[in-house]
């Protein structure tokens, strides 16, 4: 690689059906546009948000991202439609089971773009958050709740497992007692015990209260420095799944890799002078086979 070149922002993704996007004072807003059908998930959903994802993680702009809905539901989850469509598992043969795998695989991917984003993510959730809506948010770093809001891993409902994170996040976030009965029986969890188990960090009279409120954690998590956040996100996931040893570990590498005394002046200097600090962005990521294009 030549040592003068350097990444360009990454290109905007293209035109969205399931989504809209805006980014406003390095806050990117997520919202799922399709209220008629109760915001459920099909390929084209999968596509969409695997592109903003993709989008927001290189092209260091946004500092946070927030995700809420639109109509009754934040969503019910997998469109039921596309069970019976040309996407229907092959399960005649060894070899279309074991293709299940890397179906799967993918799907999964995604979500997991969620925690692996280089900023926070705020899921704000009213009204139902089905299936694999579950899924999806138990990947973002926190959650506020209207008081109407509820959660149903409804894969049991239809004769399936939960396969995109559900039954792996979760058990990471409330107790695993709860997490069986949710799962065996396919009964939803009010906000309210939401709240109490851990899983939604506040609940909120109406939509429009819950997001004000997610916008506002989102202006304080923008205002600090965006590498000490990723930092910061890198350190919290790595310690869930890791011994307290090897985490300690881990984070004497990370603190060095990172560590700014000039951001670490600015921020003191900013608190007494009660203004807003005023730190670089992340930089704009450029995969290895971009280059040269």
């Amino acid at each position: 690689m030549n040592a003068t070149t350097t990444p360009t922002a990454a290109a905007q993704p293209g035109p969205l059906t399931c989504f809209t996007l805006s980014t406003t004072g390095h806050i990117a807003h997520l919202v799922l546009s399709r209220p008629e059908a109760m915001n459920t998930m099909h390929p084209t959903f999968w596509r969409e948000l695997d592109a903003v994802l993709t989008h927001l993680h290189k092209s260091g702009e946004a500092r946070v991202l927030v995700i809420s809905s639109t109509g009754k539901h934040f969503s019910a989850g997998m469109a039921l439609e596309t069970f019976g469509s040309e996407i229907a598992l092959d399960d005649r043969s060894p070899e279309g089971r074991a293709a299940v795998f890397d179906m799967l695989g993918a799907m999964q991917a995604t979500f997991t773009k969620l925690e692996t984003l280089r900023i926070p993510v705020i899921a704000a959730i009213q009204g139902g958050c089905i299936g694999g809506a579950v899924d999806m948010v138990t990947a973002c770093c926190l959650r506020y709740a209207t008081a109407d809001a509820f959660f149903c891993i409804q894969e049991i409902n239809i004769g399936m497992v939960a396969d995109v994170g559900t039954l792996q996040r979760l058990p990471k976030l409330v107790p695993l007692a709860v997490v069986k009965e949710l799962a065996y029986t396919g009964r939803r969890l009010p906000a309210a015990k939401a709240l109490g188990y851990g899983l939604v960090n506040e609940v909120f009279d109406s939509a429009e209260a819950m997001l004000a409120a997610a916008m506002q954690c989102a202006g304080e998590i923008a205002s600090k420095p965006p590498v000490a956040i990723w930092g910061t996100k890198q350190a919290v996931h790595y310690a869930r799944d890791h011994s307290v040893d090897d985490a300690l570990k881990q984070m004497g590498w990370l603190q060095g890799a990172i560590w700014s005394n000039a951001h670490v002046r600015e921020s003191v200097t900013a608190m007494k002078e009660k203004r807003a600090g005023q730190f670089p962005g992340l930089s704009p990521i450029k995969n290895f086979n971009e280059f040269g294009q």
